[in-house]
Formats: C-alpha cells, structure tokens, sequence
C-alpha cells in the first residue's frame, strides 16, 4: 500500500443489513493520501464518505480491503494518539471549561494535562482562544465551540486530522472565515487532513485533491487535484478559475 505515513485505503468494501434490506455502502474504495497533505471528500447524502472515514478512524470494520493509518492499523493509531478526529457537532462537554473540554483525549490515553500545561494553551492559542480558557460551553458561539473541538483534536499532536463537516452548522459568511483559520492551522501543524463535506466551495478552497464520490454503491468515481498556490486568500472565492473548478466538480458529482 502506498502513503504508509499517511492515509491508505485499498479494496475497502462494506454493506450493511437490516430490515430485510441490504445496503452496499462502500465499494472497492481505493485511496491514497499522502503525509501532510490535505484531502476531501465530496458527494450526495448516502454516498458513503463518513462511513469512509468511520473507518479510517476504526469506528467501523471494513468487510474487506485493507486500511492503513499513519503506519498502522486503525485502532492502534487511535490507542497511540496518532489520529484527531472534529465532527459536526462539537460535542463538548457543558460542565467543563475551554481547557478542561480540550484536555479529554489526553486523559483518555493517561497522560497527565499537568505535564502538558503549556502545550494546551499553545492549543488555545492556535485556534484563536485566547482568554477564553475557563470559559463554558454555553458561553461561546458556534464557530468558538468549534474551535474547542479543532484544538481538542490536536492536543494529542496527531499525525492525521479527521474532519467529518465540522463547519456544516455554521452560516456561510462564519463558514468562510473558519475555512481560513482551518487553512491556517493546518499549515502550522503540518498534519495530513481529510475532510468530508458537502461545500463544493470548501473543498476546492481548503484541499490538495477533491475526491468525489457516488452512491448506490458508494464508490470513488474521480479524483481531482487543485492547483491553486497556498496559502490561499479570501479573494480565491470570486476568482473565475476558482468557479470553473468548482463547476467541474459539480458535474462530476452530478453525474456530468
């Protein structure tokens, strides 16, 4: 398999049973994605690409095909802190602060917060949190409640950064600016990232390649790589080479 520090999926094939129905969820899907480089995946409710990355993340066995994260297999990235994962919904836990919600993953794998102080809050401080360390949940807006869920994702310094929508609940005008600070921080931690989405727009803007994908079965059906130079600025979302990207990935997922 190649990218045996990144991200490899060979022959990945899963179906699921129930209610007298048999659903071929994901079919020969084949993906490579390289150390530190920045993946997304796009297609149609149904498609199959959060199962892709349930997984990635060993949330789910795949029925067949081989699965290799950062070196290893699924869960023995997880146990070693080699993966971070931000879903949609943050799900912070409401009775503990910014930092408390952010020490999580380390007190899942039994490293003391104690020893890391500093690092937590140069996690804090990536994501643009600064002075909100003891704040609750309920006391911060959406785009702030999700960069808890960005920082708690890297506090274990993971070499992969799963991201399944974690923008999907914001409005267009918070969305954009989230894809800048997004841009931003993985360009500091030099993680390799995929994310899954539904915003054309995102994709293009944020990754090195935009996989695109089909259901009934879900499967890959193209690959595209993006071109433009990083870091890339607000003004790329009114560029027309930006938008004829954007249009040719919309035929492909339509079918075009």
């Amino acid at each position: 398999m190649s990218a045996p520090d990144g991200i490899s999926l060979s022959g990945v094939c899963k179906t699921f049973r129930g209610r007298g129905k048999i659903v071929e969820a994901l079919r020969d899907v084949t993906l490579s994605c390289p150390k530190g480089s920045f993946t997304a995946i796009i297609g149609p409710s149904g498609c199959g690409k959060s199962t892709v990355m349930r997984i990635a993340l060993g949330l789910e066995p795949a029925d067949s095909g081989e699965v290799q994260i950062a070196g290893t297999v699924p869960m023995q990235a997880a146990k070693a802190g080699k993966t971070g994962v931000a879903f949609q919904d943050a799900a912070l836990l409401p009775w503990r602060s910014v930092r408390r919600n952010i020490e999580v993953p380390l007190e899942v794998l039994g490293r003391s917060a104690a020893t890391v102080t500093a690092h937590i809050q140069n996690m804090i401080d990536l994501v643009g949190l600064k002075g909100y360390e003891n704040a609750l949940p309920g006391e911060l807006s959406g785009g702030m409640r999700q960069r808890v869920a960005i920082a708690r994702a890297l506090v274990t310094h993971p070499q992969i950064l799963f991201m399944d929508e974690p923008f999907g609940a914001l409005d267009q005008i918070l969305r954009r600016q989230m894809n800048l600070e997004l841009q931003r921080i993985w360009t500091e931690t030099g993680s390799t990232a995929l994310l899954v989405t539904h915003g054309i727009d995102e994709a293009v803007f944020l990754a090195d390649r935009v996989v695109v994908m089909h259901a009934n079965p879900g499967r890959i059906v193209d690959i595209i790589d993006i071109g433009f130079d990083r870091p890339r600025a607000p003004a790329l979302f009114s560029d027309p080479a930006f938008h004829k990207v954007c249009d040719h990935i919309a035929e492909v997922l339509h079918g075009g």
